[in-house]
C-alpha cells in the first residue's frame, strides 16, 4: 500500500470538480514519455524459526530498513519511526504485517525494470544474511495465523485494521497475509486510458491465473490456486471488484471520479492520521466531514483517497494492474512484460481487444469468480479455456514487445521476459499447482519445505 510522503510545497484546496479530474488529466503523457513502474512484495521470515519479525525486535524490520541505508536509501519517517525508504530505484515500504515492498522507479524499458528488481533483491538478501532473515516469493503466508503476525507502526494501518472487520470477512487476511506484484503504466489521453482500462480489466483474471501462487493456508492446501485473489472477493465490496461501469458507454475520468466519491473514506491526514473510516468524501467536499468540521479537502487528500480503492485495475495518474500473486524474480519481470506488450503498442492493444470485446458483464464476473480455484482451467465465453486464451494473448504481447524494439547490450529485445509465462502455458500448470505437486510429493506434506523451495 502507498506510503504517504510530506508535500514538497503548497497543497491547494479542491475548488471544483475539475480539480478532481486534474489528477487524471495530469497523468497524460506522449508515447515517448510512457514509463513502466513495477511493485513487488515479499514475506520476511527468520531463518531459524520461520517466524515473521516484528518492527522493533533485535534483527527485525527496523534493523532491515536501517541496513539498507548503506546502499544510499534515505529514511522516511512517520513520527519517530522509519516506515519507508526512498532512493534512485523508487521506494521501499512496509505492508501491514511487515511484508517488504519495492515500488520501483518509472523506467523506460523492461531491461531496466528487471535490473532494478535484481539490485533490490541482492541488497535485501545481503542485509538478510547478516540478520538471519530470508524472503518468500508467494501470494499468501503459507503457514501463519493472523494472530502470529506483527503489525507495523503506520497510522493508516491502525485505522484499516479497525475498519476491515466491519465491511468483510477477509480484509484482515488481505492486509496481513498477502503479497502481490503490480505494474503501473501510462496513457496518452482520456480515450487511450479508457481503451487500456477496459482491456486490462477484462484480462486481469488471466493474469491472476498465470501468476496464481497462493495454494496454502495455515500449513495446508486451501482449495484455491490463488487464495489471495479469493480474499479480495470479501474484503470490502465498496472498494473492490471488476467495475462493470468501465465497459459502459461514456466511461472516462468523470465516471471514475464519481466511483471514487462513492468509495467510503479511510482517513484524512492532518499532522497525523484522522480516522474517517466509512465517511463520505462528498461530505468532505462540502465541509461537512464530522471528524474535520468545516474543513474542505486538498488535492493531497484526493490523492490519498484514490489510494484507498482496490479494484482489479486502479486509476490514479496512471493505471495499476493488480491481479497477480507474489512470486520469484523471473515472474516479477514477466508481469510488466505481459502488460507492456499488450498496452504499449496500438496493434497489440487492438488485437487483444478483439479477443474480449464481445464479453458481457456476466462473462467478466463469471471468469473472475472461477479463476481463484481453477486458474488456467477456467473458461471464457464459448468454452475456450484460459490456457488456450493465454497462448494467443502471449503471442500478441510478444509482437507488441517486438514492435517496441527496446534492445539491451546483448542485442535482445524484451520478449524474453515472457518466457516464464510461456513455460506455464505449455505445461498447463500454474505456479500454485507445481507447489501442490511438491507438497503431495517430495515434501511429504511438510509445509516447512516451502521455505527452501519458494524463497528468493
Amino acid at each position: 500500500m502507498s506510503t504517504r510522503k510530506a508535500s514538497d510545497g503548497e497543497d491547494p484546496l479542491i475548488e471544483s470538480r475539475e480539480d478532481l479530474l486534474s489528477v487524471f488529466v495530469g497523468g497524460e503523457k506522449p508515447k515517448d514519455r510512457w514509463r513502466i513502474g513495477t511493485e513487488h512484495e515479499k514475506f520476511v521470515f527468520f531463518e531459524d524459526s520461520h517466524r515473521a519479525p516484528s518492527y522493533e525486535e533485535r534483527g527485525g524490520i527496523h534493523a532491515l530498513l536501517i541496513g539498507l541505508t548503506k546502499y544510499g536509501w534515505r529514511p522516511v519517517y512517520e513520527g519517530e519511526n522509519i516506515i519507508a525508504l526512498e532512493g534512485e530505484d523508487g521506494n521501499v515500504s512496509l505492508e501491514p504485517a511487515g511484508q517488504f515492498e519495492l515500488s520501483g522507479a518509472p523506467l523506460d524499458n523492461l531491461h531496466q525494470t528487471c535490473a532494478e528488481t535484481g539490485r533490490h533483491l541482492e541488497q535485501v538478501k545481503a542485509i538478510g544474511e547478516k540478520l538471519g532473515i530470508g524472503y518468500l516469493g508467494l501470494g499468501l503466508w503459507p503457514d501463519k495465523r493472523r494472530d502470529e503476525l506483527p503489525i507495523m507502526p503506520k497510522g493508516r494501518y491502525d485505522i484499516m485494521l479497525r475498519h476491515m472487520p466491519r465491511v468483510g470477512t477477509m480484509g484482515l487476511d488481505m492486509m496481513l497475509r498477502t503479497c502481490t506484484v503490480q505494474t503501473n503504466l501510462d496513457y496518452a489521453s482520456e480515450a487511450d486510458m479508457v481503451r487500456k482500462f477496459r482491456l486490462s480489466l477484462a484480462l486481469q483474471p488471466l493474469a491472476t491465473a498465470l501468476f496464481a501462487n497462493s495454494p496454502f493456508l495455515e500449513g495446508k492446501p486451501n482449495g484455491f490456486l490463488s487464495y489471495r485473489s479469493h480474499i479480495w472477493t470479501d474484503t470490502d465490496p465498496h472498494r473492490t471488484g471488476m467495475l462493470p461501469f468501465v465497459f459502459e458507454d461514456g466511461f472516462g475520468y468523470e465516471r471514475y471520479a464519481d466511483y471514487m466519491l462513492d468509495v467510503p473514506m479511510y482517513f484524512a491526514f492532518r499532522d497525523g492520521y484522522v480516522d474517517a473510516a466509512g465517511l463520505s468524501f462528498r461530505d468532505f467536499m462540502d465541509g461537512k466531514l464530522p471528524v474535520l468540521p468545516g474543513e474542505r479537502p486538498t488535492i493531497g487528500d484526493w490523492h490519498d483517497h484514490l489510494s484507498t480503492a482496490f479494484p482489479e485495475v486502479r486509476l490514479k495518474s496512471f493505471l495499476e494492474m493488480r491481479g497477480a500473486d507474489g512470486g520469484p524474480h523471473d515472474r516479477i519481470c514477466a508481469l510488466p512484460a505481459f502488460w507492456v506488450g499488450l498496452l504499449y503498442d496500438d496493434s497489440a492493444l487492438d488485437a487483444a481487444w478483439d479477443l474480449v470485446k464481445h464479453w458481457t458483464i456476466e462473462d467478466h464476473h463469471r471468469i473472475r469468480a472461477e479463476v481463484p480455484k481453477l486458474g488456467l482451467r477456467a473458461t471464457g465465453p464459448r468454452g475456450r479455456s484460459l490456457r488456450d486464451l493465454a497462448e494467443i494473448v502471449l503471442d500478441i504481447a510478444a509482437e507488441g514487445l517486438k514492435a517496441r524494439a527496446r534492445i539491451n547490450g546483448a542485442g535482445d529485445d524484451e520478449r524474453g521476459f515472457l518466457a516464464p509465462l510461456r513455460e506455464i502455458v505449455a505445461s498447463g500448470k500454474t505456479p500454485a499447482e507445481r507447489l501442490l505437486d511438491l507438497y503431495h510429493g517430495a515434501w511429504g506434506g511438510d509445509i516447512g519445505r516451502v521455505y527452501q523451495d519458494a524463497r528468493f
